[in-house]
């Protein structure tokens, strides 16, 4: 199978996973096209890591909302298609605001998908007839529905940016969860000051390492809410740690009762600076009226061009670029031209949004004459 999808121009890819009781994606099935062949994949009866040569290869991976299924393979692999292309970006540059591959391929090929259940058991084996048939689909059609796409955006002029943005997507850091970061995704840590956020952010710290080294849930190696208590009260003596609420006995085995107790003491000595994520300079004041204005400029855009707004720009590319990050997207390629330049320019003062008459917002060099 690797031999024979490592010779073709293309092949059309998709996984199944599971993540509720590990740390990293357990994956459970890959669903595999090219040429006429369809084919799945059960990881748990052989490796995968021979896959690696076909995601290596020059063939032309295809994907349809793939964010996930990189990190799959990755993880599965060790490594990550070379040519990528996502069918749902492409139909973000055709205009299309629901880009599911059921509605994709309702509009352009007239194919239905089977019915599935979302909370399918992919683990459990023997898959059914129905599994099976459902897990198919999502790359039977896949590379028909590419050349509909591809041809669709190669007459707009359009098929290099989606090319451009699968490589975005491609390029994009996974499975690389900072440990000290762990602290700021626990709600009820943003209300700690001073000593107890230092004391949270390394005994969070220690517990995605942990759940990491042990790939189950964070959870299971210690809850958010006894996180909290810990930074709160600080313990320093084991009969104080296990007085906690939120502090199981299951959570302080193999060791895990020390090695928190050093977190908390780790915590105390750590330099203020080094307990939060380092965060990109606040918006200036003057600006931020300028977002707004920028954003509905930008949806205006976005129709008159059939794109997804998203695809264009968002609020975060927009307070991006005005904050003068060199590595925002609108900097580079044909957001440069189409959107990065336009905004600089208004931010200059050389152009103004206006309305043209018709209910429509454009922007226009600025005359400098005030109406007042």
């Amino acid at each position: 199978m690797v031999q024979s999808a490592s010779e073709a121009g293309r092949y059309a890819i998709d996984t199944e996973f599971h993540r509720e009781r590990t740390y990293f994606p357990q994956v459970a099935l890959i669903q595999m096209a090219w040429d006429n062949e369809v084919v799945l994949i059960d990881p748990l009866a052989v490796d995968l890591k021979p896959l690696g040569q076909v995601l290596e290869g020059p063939g032309l991976c295809v994907v349809h909302a793939g964010v996930q299924d990189l990190e799959v393979l990755d993880l599965a692999t060790g490594t990550l298609p070379q040519n990528l292309f996502d069918t749902q970006i492409a139909a973000g540059f055709l205009g299309l605001s629901n880009g599911s591959l059921k509605a994709l391929l309702d509009r352009y090929l007239d194919v239905s998908l089977p019915k599935g259940d979302r909370l399918t058991d992919w683990l459990r084996r023997p898959l059914s007839a129905d599994q099976l048939r459902y897990a198919a689909s999502d790359v039977e059609h896949l590379l028909h529905l590419t050349d509909i796409l591809q041809a669709e955006l190669r007459s707009q002029g359009r098929l290099e940016w989606a090319f451009e943005e699968c490589a975005l997507l491609r390029n994009r850091p996974r499975n690389r969860r900072v440990p000290e970061e762990a602290i700021l995704r626990i709600k009820e840590a943003r209300t700690l000051r001073g000593i107890s956020f230092r004391v949270a952010t390394a005994v969070g710290a220690w517990r995605e390492r942990r759940a990491a080294e042990a790939d189950v849930p964070v959870r299971q190696i210690l809850p958010d809410l006894a996180i909290v208590a810990i930074a709160q009260q600080m313990p320093s003596t084991l009969d104080e740690l296990t007085g906690l609420r939120g502090v199981e006995n299951r959570h302080l085995r193999h060791g895990a009762d020390q090695e928190i107790l050093t977190a908390v003491q780790v915590g105390i000595r750590m330099p203020a600076e080094e307990s939060r994520a380092p965060r990109s300079p606040e918006l200036p004041k003057h600006l931020r009226p300028v977002v707004t204005l920028v954003t509905a400029w930008i949806s205006q855009l976005a129709r008159d061009h059939e794109l997804d707004p998203a695809l264009l720009a968002t609020r975060a590319d927009i307070e991006s670029l005005l904050k003068g990050d060199t590595d925002c997207r609108l900097h580079h390629g044909w957001r440069s031209d189409m959107v990065g330049t336009p905004i600089a320019q208004l931010v200059a003062g050389d152009a103004a949004v206006a309305f043209d008459g018709d209910g429509r917002l454009v922007l226009e060099a600025r005359s400098r004459q005030p109406l007042l």
